[in-house]
């Protein structure tokens, strides 16, 4: 692959393309095909390496950031892991946080009194098709320590301050219940939900 170097700030009135779906960029080893590094010793504000910013000004949909990864090779991430988009914040040597560090940050808001539609801050998907049979550890989340586990998480969740619309005081479910899968250790349990709670 051919380097270009370039000084200074570099500006496009046109956005910047690299590879399209019909020639993409190939590489033979691996490696970050596009890569930035950088590094911040200010003392307030806000530093970000990307900043991305899109406005919807009609009836179009889309999104400020698409991660795809297509697996087409038979045996993939062997020995290794393969995802969408891989985000962490890591916390080394001497560095502290006096506020607040997260992995992922995802906010919904804005200004608009009656937005309408189908509102989430986080929306799971799955895509398969009809004929497809996943194994039975497939879930919408999982958890796992990944390091060395001499530092655990307390907690599953901490909800800090719940909307008032989405705490219930104690009580007694009722209702039809049912019960919402899970596995712990690999081994199935389940969390009982109910229609009414009293």
């Amino acid at each position: 692959m051919a380097r270009t170097t370039f000084s200074g700030p570099v500006a496009s009135d046109n956005g910047f393309i690299g590879g399209t779906s019909t020639s993409p960029i190939t590489v033979t080893t691996a490696q970050n095909i596009s890569s930035f590094y950088g590094s911040t010793s200010a003392t307030t504000g806000d530093t970000r390496l990307s900043y991305n910013r899109l406005a919807f000004t009609s009836t179009g949909s889309g999104e400020t950031l698409r991660a795809f990864s297509v697996v087409t090779g038979a045996g993939a991430a062997t020995g290794g892991t393969i995802n969408g988009a891989h985000i962490s914040t890591s916390i080394n040597t001497t560095g502290t946080i006096s506020g607040a560090a997260n992995a992922i940050r995802a906010t919904l808001g804005g200004s608009a009194t009656t937005p309408g539609g189908t509102l989430a801050v986080l929306q799971l998907d799955t895509d398969y098709s009809s004929n497809v049979t996943l194994g039975a550890a497939s879930s919408f989340i999982r958890v796992t320590d990944s390091g060395s586990q001499t530092g655990e998480v307390q907690n599953l969740f901490n909800i800090e301050t719940g909307p008032a619309a989405t705490i219930v005081a104690t009580g007694t479910v009722g209702g039809t219940a049912k019960g919402i899968k899970i596995l712990v250790g690999g081994v199935p349990h389940y969390i009982t939900v109910g229609t009414s709670i009293s």
